[in-house]
């Protein structure tokens, strides 16, 4: 294993003061780099591991992938699928498993075991979502666990509630950290409940002491204690498309490229193709019932048929979100209505009815919306184009792309809005990525400061007859 990128300050004193044990945590701040620490503890120990076995949500798989792509040269992965199971798994450095799968598939159970010996190293990534000692998830993934050499895990919030959500993290790494054998015992000493309500945790008890405990195995920074991090810092989590979005994909390529006249191959036609091919890797689809009869014209008066299909961006929302701490207010930008009425029920869902605000051009009453977020609720759901541009929304420090638009200017703009006078903290950018898609294009475009339609249209121009820039917009 070869890495292609080195540590800045603040990860090397992680590896430092962790390297020389066998079990510990990283409880960075997320954007502050801890993936990039754990692969430098992966390296130190290559001669004494016979492979890493990360587990992590199954949204991040994707984002795993891309992490290990890009600090080690030719990383040897297997990321685990419906098709995984014990006895056709190839042998390899890194392995991805999906947290959930844990608890929901046992085959993925039997596989999983099937890899670790007391050789392996393994991590538990965003270890927050194993914190209930009751989870299945929790108890198969800490039990198959305990024969590794080497157990990390990794967090930006480790105690999302109280201190109780410390437990299962740490008796993951080793009973003896804290020193109990089972979560009744740390309960009957650290936890006070409520006596009307049951299982309420109403305080917390010998918190120093839990604190030295775990001090000498994890390793804790925040975002503004990095001081050599730049001024702006950068996420991005990937998910692959569903088989249902690889066929609407490919259908939509094909009714638009297809049907129009060879003449008509030009901006227009590639802008309202990345728009179609946007929306369906968003999980939607408007598409005209005429696509043959001149697509982008619109010359049909029937509205178009709203197709839908199963995606995982609404997860890779969820995921981003968790890591952000408790409190946190959040900007989360969407290009598309369909996409924002997704977000606000996911929101609803899980934070309550009053925790969102909505600033886009179906709102009338944007200003009092907009008051509503600054002084009561949390989330901010809102358009690039609508609310991209001269607001200053400095009360929160992260914003979410949940999908990109195509003009680096929309993007600039609505970074713009939390990087500016009154902002005290470093600003952290997220972006949700559809991996081998447009969002990749656009992603990349955005990263050069440039229009990816403008792109394209120069690329196409370099082609001299219609059939190959059809095939040349076939390969999107």
């Amino acid at each position: 294993m070869r890495l292609k990128t080195t540590l800045i300050e603040h990860q090397q004193n992680a590896v430092t003061k962790l390297k020389g044990l066998k079990v510990g945590g990283l409880l960075m701040e997320m954007g502050t780099g801890k993936t990039r620490a754990l692969i430098e503890l992966a390296y130190l120990r290559r001669s004494r591991i016979d492979k890493t076995v990360v587990f992590c949500p199954v949204a991040l798989k994707q984002t795993w992938l891309y992490e290990l792509h890009k600090h080690i040269e030719n990383p040897s992965v297997y990321v685990f699928d419906d098709k995984t199971q014990q006895g056709n798994i190839p042998a390899v450095e890194w392995y991805l498993i999906g947290v959930e799968s844990m608890s929901q598939s046992d085959r993925v159970v039997l596989a999983a075991n099937e890899l670790i010996t007391d050789q392996t190293f393994v991590v538990l990534d965003e270890s927050d979502t194993c914190k209930n000692h009751r989870a299945i998830r929790t108890q198969r993934i800490t039990a198959i666990s305990q024969r590794a050499a080497y157990r990390m895990v990794l967090t930006g919030t480790a105690v999302g509630e109280g201190v109780e959500d410390l437990y299962s993290q740490m008796y993951f790494l080793s009973p003896q950290i804290l020193g109990y054998k089972s979560f009744y015992s740390f309960a009957r000493n650290h936890l006070e409940y409520s006596e009307k309500y049951k299982g309420l945790v109403v305080n917390c008890l010998r918190t120093d002491w839990i604190a030295a405990k775990i001090n000498p195995y994890v390793y804790q920074v925040k975002k503004d204690e990095c001081l050599t991090l730049p001024d702006k810092l950068y996420s991005s989590r990937y998910c692959s498309m569903s088989w249902q979005q690889s066929q609407l994909y490919q259908q939509a390529k094909e009714e638009i490229l297809w049907s129009a006249p060879d003449e008509e191959i030009n901006s227009y036609t590639i802008f309202q193709l990345f728009t179609a091919l946007r929306e369906i890797v968003s999980g939607f689809w408007n598409r005209y019932p005429e696509p043959h009869a001149h697509y982008w014209r619109r010359q049909s008066s029937q509205p178009p048929e709203l197709l839908t299909c199963q995606h995982d961006r609404l997860d890779l929302l969820t995921s981003a979100l968790h890591e952000i701490p408790n409190g946190e207010k959040v900007i989360i930008w969407s290009n598309f209505q369909y996409s924002t009425t997704q977000i606000t029920k996911i929101l609803a869902a899980e934070y309550g009815t009053g925790s969102y605000a909505e600033y886009h051009g179906q709102i009338k009453d944007r200003d009092r919306s907009l008051d509503h977020w600054r002084n009561e609720s949390r989330f901010l759901v809102a358009s690039p184009k609508c609310g991209g541009r001269g607001l200053t929304l400095v009360e929160s420090a992260y914003e979410i792309f949940y999908n990109n638009d195509f003009p680096y200017r929309v993007r600039e703009q609505a970074e713009a809005r939390i990087h500016r006078i009154g902002q005290e903290r470093k600003p952290t950018y997220i972006d949700l990525v559809c991996s081998n898609s447009i969002d990749d294009r656009i992603f990349r475009s955005l990263q050069k400061k440039e229009s990816l339609v403008k792109a394209f249209k120069r690329e196409l121009d370099k082609l001299k007859t219609a059939k190959k820039k059809r095939e040349k917009l076939m390969q999107l």
